[in-house]
């Protein structure tokens, strides 16, 4: 499956909305070392990096949640919100 990571980013942001209801920048780029696309998500002076296996973007692209991704968003958003 052929998609950019301008492409999987959008997806990612669609599937995922508290991204954007707390104001959450993220950057991915694809490793070809680790067939891994490689996240960050930042919050103010918080950030996560974490990756996402190339078949479970591709699920992704196909509209299927990465349940490993959205429990790290979770925490990360869990984690900076309790500290207000």
């Amino acid at each position: 499956m052929g998609y950019s990571n301008v492409a999987l980013k959008d997806k990612i942001m669609e599937m995922y909305p508290e991204i954007a209801k707390y104001d959450i920048s993220v950057s991915l780029d694809f490793d070809k070392a680790k067939h891994a696309y490689l996240v960050s998500f930042k919050k103010d002076k918080h950030e996560l990096k974490t990756h996402i296996e190339k078949k479970d973007a591709d699920e992704c692209m196909d509209g299927i949640k990465c349940i490993y991704l959205g429990i790290q968003i979770g925490q990360f958003i869990k984690n900076f919100d309790e500290r207000k």
